[in-house]
């Protein structure tokens, strides 16, 4: 029997409402499977902020390092106090965000299937701006040779991996930033070389978001820079649906933090009626992660039975009131949990 620490951040808004769908198909694993989750609630955000003066308090800091995973609800105002913290900390340095076409969810094309694979510690996210005077800002722009090698040996090793159109696009702006993009591209030229059976492409920035809308199903794997990967991510999710059905990971050589792409929504706070895909497909994913890290075979069963139960609640058109459904959070969770076994 496998028990594995997990870290489950509540967050703030609807993160609450979500982190507690992602614990009860989590339980039910536990309750149907060799497989078995100790679970460990920690407040960070905007609440944490007002209780404890700190968005990101040492007591849940403490428990996020003796996990073996976090699963993160959305936050609030203080996201960059929590999540980016988290990045550095851990030194997370792949962000991951698959976006995939699911049943009865509009989008723009019915046959998507792709993964962002962006640089997660560097480019503008260091926060090194100054002022040169009153009127004028300067933002400085790292890009080195070791993290962009890193993140492409990771984008060649997903799309290995996902041996679906085995496509790695490197997408940047070198005919710009001649510096950094070109020392950005020509380092996922070079790892290219590695991996004969991949077919590796670049494109800039700007004809790759005009063709993540003409032709989505084209791409496979796209390795890109942190903002440049910030900004794709969230445009590949809305061509597939919307962010409720985007999950992320945060990936580092020891550990990872998995989470919803979309924010807190305070907006629909408290009424039972997000969409919980997105934190119920990052939960999959964490067990993806697992099950690779600790070469647990099992794990991978649980995760996809997670993705099959969604697909099979979708493919009967049983969704949430936001996305048009007639199902509340709670509700649209119970029966995924019930499909699974």
């Amino acid at each position: 029997m496998a028990r594995y620490d997990i870290s489950l951040i509540r967050g703030d808004g609807i993160g609450p409402e979500q982190t507690a769908t992602a614990k009860k198909i989590l339980e039910t694993i536990n309750d149907n499977s060799q497989t078995k989750f100790d679970i460990h609630e920690v407040e960070s955000g905007d609440s944490a902020l007002a209780k404890f003066g700190k968005a990101l308090p040492e007591s849940a800091l403490d428990i996020i390092k003796k996990s073996q995973a976090c699963l993160k609800g959305p936050v609030g105002e203080t996201a960059a106090d929590v999540i980016i913290v988290l990045r550095r900390m851990f030194d997370l340095y792949a962000n991951v965000r698959p976006a995939k076409s699911y049943p009865n969810i509009p989008n723009i094309s019915s046959n998507v299937d792709l993964v962002t694979v962006r640089e997660n510690t560097e480019d503008v996210y260091l926060g090194w701006e100054f002022n040169t005077d009153e009127n004028t800002v300067v933002a400085l722009r790292v890009t080195s040779e070791h993290a962009s090698r890193r993140i492409a040996e990771y984008a060649f090793k997903i799309a290995m991996m996902r041996n679906n159109k085995l496509r790695v696009v490197a997408v940047h702006k070198s005919n710009v930033l001649r510096k950094g993009d070109g020392l950005f591209s020509a380092v996922c030229r070079s790892v290219a070389k590695n991996y004969p059976k991949i077919q590796y492409s670049e494109l800039y920035v700007d004809a790759a978001s005009m063709n993540l809308i003409r032709n989505p199903e084209e791409f496979d794997v796209i390795v890109t820079t942190n903002l440049f990967g910030d900004i794709l991510s969230d445009e590949a999710a809305q061509v597939v649906g919307g962010l409720g059905m985007g999950p992320a990971a945060n990936i580092g050589d020891q550990f990872a933090l998995f989470e919803p792409v979309h924010g807190a929504a305070f907006d629909i706070a408290g009424k039972n009626a997000a969409n919980p895909s997105s934190i119920l497909l990052s939960a999959k994913m964490m067990l993806e992660w697992l099950s690779d890290k600790y070469d647990d075979k099992n794990l991978m069963v649980e995760a996809r039975r997670i993705e099959d139960s969604i697909v099979s609640m979708l493919r009967q058109d049983k969704k949430t009131k936001d996305i048009g459904g007639k199902l509340s959070t709670t509700e649209f969770a119970a029966l995924v949990a019930k499909e699974m076994y």
